[in-house]
């Protein structure tokens, strides 16, 4: 893994406004960054990359199975209630699932490490799917790039197929986001697009205006009766909004399936270290309130005080805090040595239940600091993005990378 300077493609930007990528700068800074690639020998995306993400998506299947009925794992992770048996029941009827991103620091000579899995409303869909490849392939024809060259990203052609399993054919699925964001709705359409090469019908419906039928049934904004719904609206907040006593009863399928609020929660990391202690692709992570006393040379809550003791030493040197639930980095502060080095300014979600995760020291390439986003579809990883800041906390103005294969 390396980071190569490479000229950009004349006219790039008229083409991306163009194609309605029209956030490919923001706030007078670029959004997506084509001045340099990340370059990667296939043995690294195949072995460090592809083949654990897949793996830890299965376990991220194990433990939806361990929390599903646990009444502790259910409190613990934030879940209303009000509402475990519509988790529990998406579990048993084997709801599929269709996206995920999984956050991985790796630096290409180690195992890819877990940040934090977005199982739920990923973005950076359509920069990592489409507009990354059309780079990829218009650098190839210029030159710049080998023939020999190749990208990691299957992820359109995946979407197509996972559609065409989890419909039926001629199904019409609503589409549900936010217009006025230009990064959700290019989210929202790229999905829309894939359903629409599976032969469904796609239906874009504007998130605020969806309501409830006279029946209790979910209406888009023309009174159409919603049947499947996508909905880049995340479960945390759909399970405490006003609609929510009504998710079971309107009989809507939604995608992704409520079960996917047990993976979009960053109280999947404690459990995760709990059931696969000591897994290269995990970093070691706990509830603060277990070992709040721990972190200050006090004791740890007992049921985790063998699993703390191993990581002791690992977590003083470096450890991250964040909220079980929380967007683009928000409520995330960085220690090491019992010092705060870095920290978000967004504390929106600092009032919910916090985290102690493992340092993962991100490489440095030019004073910035990548992350990868392995793309699940499905069960399996089948593409990649990257993100980069010169902060070591990825927030919603880090810049979008291409990479390429090579080797």
């Amino acid at each position: 893994m390396d980071k190569i300077d490479l000229p950009e493609r004349a006219g790039w930007r008229d083409e991306a406004e163009k194609l309605g990528f029209t956030f490919a700068d923001m706030e007078g800074e670029p959004y997506w960054d084509e001045t340099s690639a990340y370059r990667f020998t296939l043995r690294e995306i195949e072995q460090d990359i592809e083949d654990p993400s897949t793996e830890l998506h299965a376990m991220c299947r194990e433990a939806v199975a361990k929390v599903i009925g646990n009444e502790v794992w259910l409190t613990r992770l934030g879940i209303p209630r009000a509402h475990w048996d519509l988790l529990a029941q998406s579990w048993a009827h084997n709801e599929p699932e269709l996206y995920g991103r999984m956050d991985l620091a790796y630096d290409g000579s180690g195992p890819a490490k877990l940040l934090e899995y977005n199982a739920d409303t990923p973005t950076a869909l359509y920069e990592s799917a489409s507009f990354q490849w059309l780079w990829f392939e218009q650098q190839q024809e210029a030159g710049v790039l080998g023939p020999e060259t190749d990208q990691f990203n299957g992820i359109h052609e995946a979407l197509v197929e996972r559609w065409a399993e989890i419909c039926q054919p001629g199904e019409t699925v609503h589409f549900a986001g936010d217009p006025d964001n230009p990064e959700d709705y290019a989210t929202v359409e790229t999905l829309a697009w894939a359903a629409r090469e599976a032969d469904l019908g796609a239906q874009f419906t504007p998130l605020a205006q969806i309501g409830l039928t006279e029946d209790g049934q979910f209406a888009d904004d023309q009174s159409r009766v919603i049947g499947t719904l996508f909905k880049l609206y995340p479960w945390e907040d759909m399970l405490r909004d006003e609609f929510a006593p009504h998710l079971q009863s309107s009989q809507t399928r939604f995608i992704e399936p409520p079960w996917k609020a047990i993976l979009s929660n960053k109280g999947l990391l404690p459990l995760l270290w709990q059931m696969f202690p000591g897994h290269p692709n995990l970093l070691p992570a706990f509830f603060l309130e277990d070992i709040a006393e721990a972190l200050k040379g006090g004791a740890p809550a007992p049921a985790v005080a063998a699993a703390f003791d191993a990581a002791r030493d690992e977590l003083a040197r470096g450890h991250v805090l964040k909220p079980i639930f929380s967007r683009e980095g928000a409520g995330v502060s960085i220690w090491e040595n019992g010092r705060e080095i870095a920290q978000t300014q967004d504390d929106s979600y600092s009032h919910h239940p916090m985290i102690v995760q493992g340092l993962a020291r991100l490489p440095d390439f030019g004073g910035f600091h990548p992350i990868l986003g392995a793309w699940i579809i499905g069960r399996s990883c089948r593409g990649l993005g990257l993100r980069e800041d010169h902060s070591r906390i990825t927030h919603n103005l880090s810049r979008f990378k291409p990479h390429f294969i090579e080797g």
